[in-house]
């Protein structure tokens, strides 16, 4: 019985559908061609390799299509990897849909529109409300469907939508602690921080970078974005320039993708709330899919450490 591509230990045996969420091609050290493929289900996803690939193989497998394939699962660098014995295209008769291996937020995405409105309903000042909801309401439909990155946290269907409700109420929480926080400003910049990946990334389905994501990155998107929405709205206040400094700084450092520093408190703990869940959400995903008292699969993100899960 197939349990997902999550649940499945080295040695295990495959003959499933899957969708393809990437393709890259690389050469050997002897030049001959292959394919580097990440498959995916519900439950997650798994690399593999075709060997001596044709250019009949480049087009055939593409980033998302469905294939059959067969397998075994081995293990490479402290991570699975499944290797090939058989992969083919669905067809019509195999009755299988994209839909069908996608993951998505464990949340309705009506519940988490309910929630993130109501957030922006309890703010008090109105150029921080007004902007907030305007851009909001622009980008709803792509904002409630979008992951929040191609890979490493949240990246599944709605994950945008759910990376901010999370971050909402860790930030609910905080203010309540520290009532000298700003919550207008700092709920504003949860919200709207990684708002530009509508724009910056191409969709839902196996999602890659577009020709702007790639130039201008979601920070300087939104940059314009809020611009865009202070002339609509005739605000001009040093809320936008908060705002604005909010987008900038969330990433924490240059190195990590921001053109500024943190230099207000609410922009210190935007980059921290962001970080804990962004964290959290990669641990609680890898820490599902192994046993007590063993370690999971080495995680990229979080330099390269594999998780204990303890046994009580």
């Amino acid at each position: 019985m197939n349990t997902g591509l999550a649940h499945y230990r080295v040695g295990d045996q495959i003959e499933t559908f899957l969708l393809i969420k990437s393709v890259t091609k690389g050469l050997t050290q002897t030049g001959k061609p292959y394919l580097t493929i990440v498959l995916q289900d519900k439950t997650g996803d798994i690399e593999a390799k075709l060997w001596d690939c044709t250019k009949e193989d480049e087009e055939r497998y593409s980033t998302s299509a469905i294939v059959k394939v067969a397998g075994e699962v081995m293990s490479y660098r402290g991570r699975n990897q499944l290797k090939l014995i058989r992969i083919r295209l669905a067809t019509s008769q195999d009755a299988v849909k994209v839909q069908d291996f996608l993951e998505t937020a464990p949340l309705e995405q009506e519940k988490m529109m309910e929630i993130i409105t109501q957030y922006v309903f309890e703010m008090r000042n109105p150029n921080i409300q007004r902007i907030t909801r305007y851009l909001l309401r622009k980008h709803q439909e792509a904002f409630l469907h979008y992951p929040a990155a191609t890979k490493n946290h949240h990246e599944y269907v709605a994950g945008l939508a759910y990376h901010v409700v999370s971050m909402l109420k860790l930030a609910k929480s905080i203010v309540e602690l520290y009532p000298s926080l700003n919550a207008d400003l700092l709920y504003a910049g949860v919200i709207l921080h990684d708002l530009g990946k509508v724009t910056e990334l191409s969709g839902s389905v196996a999602p890659s970078y577009t020709t702007e994501g790639v130039l201008l990155g979601h920070i300087s998107i939104m940059m314009s974005e809020i611009s865009e929405a202070a002339t609509e709205l005739g605000i001009d206040g040093e809320e936008v320039l908060l705002l604005k400094h909010l987008i900038l700084s969330h990433h924490g450092k240059a190195e990590w993708g921001s053109p500024k520093p943190p230099l207000i408190k609410e922009a210190e703990i935007l980059h921290y709330i962001d970080n804990i869940d962004a964290k959290m959400n990669m641990l609680d995903r890898a820490l599902k899919h192994v046993k007590p008292g063993e370690f999971t699969e080495r995680i990229f993100a979080l330099d390269n450490r594999s998780f204990y899960k303890p046994n009580f």
